[in-house]
């Protein structure tokens, strides 16, 4: 599976996570207001686990495929209608949110952080130590 192009599947559903936070806490107190949530690890734990392991490589485009071609998973959001915490039908639990939030910066933080290792050996691939 495509490192770089798999940490930026993992980005994009981390800023799609901190938008769905950030909604849910501005609508914290709307009546009949549903919390969002953002699905990522779960798809991905599924496509890992589907992945064949062996795929073969075409070289001419009336070739048969073998195994399934490379995919790269994406997030999705999801409306939570299953729970209530207030009186209005809102759901939305501020202090879980919060939570949330600071879990997915240090997510999106050591993300980051690895994306900035597979270029820094990409670097060094090219270029060599220097």
């Amino acid at each position: 599976m495509n490192n770089i192009g798999l940490l930026q599947s993992a980005l994009d559903a981390s800023s799609l996570r901190q938008q769905a936070i950030s909604n849910n806490l501005a609508n914290a107190e709307t009546p009949g207001f549903k919390a969002k949530q953002v699905l990522f690890e779960d798809i991905l734990k599924q496509h890992i686990s589907n992945q064949s392991k062996f795929v073969g490589s075409r070289t001419d485009s009336r070739h048969l495929m073998i195994g399934q071609p490379e995919q790269i998973p994406t997030a999705r959001t999801v409306e939570n209608t299953e729970t209530v915490m207030q009186n209005n039908g809102n759901n939305v639990d501020a202090d879980g949110e919060m939570t949330n939030m600071g879990k997915n910066a240090l997510w999106y933080y050591t993300l980051t952080e690895q994306m900035n290792s597979e270029f820094q050996q990409l670097s060094i691939a090219i270029k060599g130590r220097s």
